[in-house]
């Protein structure tokens, strides 16, 4: 079995679009174990309850943004090796490096191709 085949990934972002498109990407490369949440609190309830391999999420969400979701997942003892993939439209230096002070596995910009996520997650977890 491979690892695309055994990983679970869980996508948060606020946009009915961005969610569809990023595992609409992840469907693509053969990643078929993927929940969602719209936003950070229903992320972070999800996490605890399907402990996911990897956690997919928007930076700008409304009530908690995805570095604040970062934080909350690197302080529970039960998640804090869950890889973390932020994706942004704002590449901000301050985001980035905020983010690698959390143990942000990786980012992605926003728009990217499907062969760039498979790239990010790639740097996390080794050849899917």
């Amino acid at each position: 079995m491979s690892l695309r085949d055994q990983i679970k990934v869980l996508v948060v972002d606020d946009m009915s679009t961005s969610r569809g498109l990023i595992t609409q990407a992840l469907d693509a490369i053969g990643i078929r174990q993927i929940d969602t949440a719209t936003n950070g609190r229903d992320a972070l309830e999800s996490i605890r309850k399907r402990s996911p391999h990897l956690v997919i999420s928007d930076m700008n969400m409304p009530e908690i943004n995805g570095l604040q979701l970062l934080h909350a997942i690197r302080t529970d003892p039960r998640t804090t090796n869950t890889g973390f993939l932020l994706i942004t439209s704002k590449v901000d230096k301050s985001i980035i490096e905020t983010g690698k002070k959390l143990r942000m596995n990786n980012f992605l910009p926003k728009p990217f191709q499907p062969g760039d996520l498979t790239k990010a997650i790639e740097a996390i977890f080794g050849r899917l």
